[in-house]
């Protein structure tokens, strides 16, 4: 009798990963004849309970790709995969079921499922009766190969790197935490929204935008000005942009919904080399209606905390730790955290809360370290320049997680309220603003978020200072001496008129944040380089695929 296993999330939870009891038997056979047929995953197969001594042994049928072939005089082993598991299934055969079966061939193999002899590592193993190869694979040019391969060499086979057992247990982890977390927050009665990602304007201001349009057919009006036709069918007929941030448009959504949230792909064209940035990367996002920093910090930390709790105690967690221990992950470079490292890194992320120092303090503990000798910057900690990657990775290794609030305000974006209770305080001769960045150990930043100014006048005049309004200072205090007045905002606020409109209707407090999900889910996996992290890393010089 053929049991027709599928891929079922309560056989997934049992077996050798887990502690957790097999499901019983009868219980296992009733669910999976009312799931829908189909091939059962390797992690499936692999949970399965023992049978009995006396019992018929299960007959399955996998569908995967060939990890490995060993090949004796008597019979073959084949290791096959499917990306449900970071553990290979075995598959006994003859030697004349073996041919053509390489690294890479994709197979359907049918047969029996028995214990293995005593003091194999796997106890039970597919025996083989009918091999059906599905795409052969060649492997004379295959690329990927029962060896190592370099992080550097996978990044340019990102269509074929998918398939090795690490990177699919890193997209398993992606799916996980992204699941995690829509439930974590619709628990929290947020709304999730899809703002856009066509933009007309740069929310940070930094200008390291990706500009689109669309290509221009050739025109078939010679006679008329090329200047005037292009202006005339240009597809926006304005610069638009690659989006940056989905802030301003969630704070838009923040006035009728109160806690909005979106996952959603942002864009930098910032032409930095370097493990930490993509010019492609994930962003988690969320609005509230707040008056306290404290409130916005607070959902930073238990949202970070409850997916580090989830993802402890979950398989996927444990093969996280497995393939530390085997070296399986050992591709990315060598500079990957190993199993005790990232399970240390867990346990400080849930152990105790994180401390939380105004900029001014931070400044003062680099400043004193300096003094004391016990560390040399390149760059001197001042107030006029914020912090460098080194001030961060030495407050983060001093303090654990941390979050480092009321920076300067000439060194963050426009949109930030100001630091106090009825506008901004002084440090050292320098207004601030409330915000705060979450540094983790080893990779800094991770979260940066503000209460957003939300007056009309007061934003304005933080457009003027930053450059982004274009009228005089004439004109800024005209539009100011009424806030229900209509000044020619189109010539003084360009893109970013709507958004001050926010302010003139209804306008109420908010804070927020964004998370870089990549880097965090990396801080995770115990990956030192955020190319690895993604499927198909687009940065500096590179797009592949």
């Amino acid at each position: 009798m053929i049991w027709p296993l599928v891929r079922q999330p309560r056989l997934f939870a049992r077996g050798a990963l887990t502690s957790t009891p097999f499901l019983p038997l009868g219980e296992a056979r009733a669910y999976s004849a009312r799931a829908v047929p189909g091939s059962p995953s390797v992690a499936s197969i692999l949970a399965l309970p023992p049978v009995s001594e006396g019992q018929e042994p299960f007959h399955l049928t996998v569908l995967g790709s060939v990890r490995t072939v060993r090949n004796q005089k008597k019979r073959s082993f084949v290791e096959i995969g499917d990306g449900s598991t970071i553990h290979p299934l075995q598959v006994v055969l003859e030697p004349e079921q073996c041919r053509g079966l390489t690294t890479g061939t994709a197979v359907t193999i049918s047969g029996s499922w028995e214990a293995c002899p005593p003091g194999k590592e796997q106890t039970y193993e597919l025996k083989a009766r009918d091999v059906k190869i599905i795409g052969p694979a060649d492997p004379e040019t295959y690329p990927i190969q029962k060896k190592y391969h370099g992080a550097e060499y996978l990044r340019t086979i990102p269509h074929l790197r998918l398939r090795t057992p690490f990177n699919a247990l890193l997209a398993r982890l992606r799916s996980q935490c992204d699941f995690h977390l829509t439930n974590y927050f619709h628990n929290q009665d947020f709304v999730r929204l899809h703002p856009p990602i066509i933009t007309s304007s740069d929310c940070e201001g930094a200008g390291e935008v990706f500009n689109i349009d669309a290509r221009q057919p050739k025109t078939t009006f010679p006679d008329k000005n090329a200047a005037t036709y292009n202006k005339a069918t240009g597809f926006f007929r304005t610069p638009k942009y690659l989006t940056v941030s989905s802030q301003l448009h969630l704070e838009a959504f923040v006035h009728e919904h109160q806690k909005v949230w979106t996952l959603s792909p942002t864009f930098r064209a910032e032409k930095s080399d370097t493990p930490r940035h993509l010019s492609e990367f994930w962003m988690l996002e969320a609005e509230i209606r707040t008056k306290r920093l404290d409130d916005v910090m607070d959902l930073v930390e238990n949202m970070i905390r409850s997916l580090v709790t989830d993802l402890k105690n979950s398989k996927i967690g444990m093969e996280l730790l497995s393939a530390k221990r085997t070296g399986e992950s050992r591709v990315h470079g060598g500079l990957d955290a190993g199993a005790e490292t990232l399970r240390r890194r867990w346990q400080a992320l849930i152990s105790k809360p994180w401390p939380r120092v105004t900029f001014q303090e931070a400044l003062q503990r680099l400043q004193d370290a300096v003094e004391s000798k016990q560390v040399v910057f390149q760059y001197a900690p001042t107030q006029s320049a914020g912090l460098q990657l080194e001030h961060e990775k030495f407050l983060a290794a001093e303090l654990g997680p941390v979050f480092v609030t009321d920076y300067p305000s000439e060194v963050k974006p426009f949109y930030m309220l100001p630091s106090g209770k009825d506008g901004p305080f002084e440090s050292s001769g320098h207004s601030t603003v409330a915000c705060f960045d979450l540094l983790l150990p080893e990779v800094c930043e991770v979260v940066g978020g503000s209460l957003r100014e939300h007056r009309a006048q007061p934003l304005i005049q933080s457009m003027r200072q930053h450059s982004l309004h274009k009228g005089s200072q004439s004109s800024v205090e005209a539009s100011e001496k009424d806030e229900g007045s209509s000044p020619p905002v189109d010539d003084l606020l360009g893109n970013l008129e709507w958004y001050v409109d926010l302010r003139r209707y209804g306008s109420v407090p908010h804070g927020g944040f964004g998370l870089g999900f990549d880097r965090l889910l990396g801080y995770f996996a115990g990956v030192y380089n955020i190319r690895d992290m993604v499927a198909w890393p687009r940065y500096y010089h590179r797009c592949d695929c």
